[in-house]
């Protein structure tokens, strides 16, 4: 088992490749522990190279209602009036924090993903 630092692009595609083949070996295998090691050092050059940046409030809101089929005139109810959605999904209108707490109430979106700057 030779690892190392993920320098390059490929460096991250062998360790990619390596992890592929090994991916289900036994926990307590050498090859587990090196999936192991593999899969940190995957996860550290992603984070530097390609970060994910969290969306933005409207788009965790479109989310979430995609997720449980919510409608706009439930999501109304929830923080208020229709037309109220409307303003907030346009941009014209940014959230209070009665519907921030609303939304992270009865949606469950995480108070970070609300509170972003939009």
């Amino acid at each position: 088992m030779y690892i190392k630092v993920l320098k390059t692009k490929e460096d991250y595609s062998q360790a990619l490749n390596r992890l592929d083949k090994i991916f289900h070996t036994p926990i307590d295998s050498i090859e587990g522990d090196e999936a192991e090691l593999l899969s940190v050092l995957i996860e550290k050059y992603e984070d530097e190279h390609y970060p994910i940046e969290a969306p933005d409030p409207i788009e965790a809101i479109k989310f979430r209602m995609e997720q449980i089929n919510m409608t706009k005139k439930e999501l109304a109810e929830v923080i208020g009036y229709k037309s109220r959605v409307s303003e907030i999904f346009s941009h014209k209108r940014k959230l209070t924090l009665k519907m921030i707490r609303n939304l992270h109430d009865k949606l469950k979106i995480p108070y970070e993903s609300l509170i972003a700057n939009y």
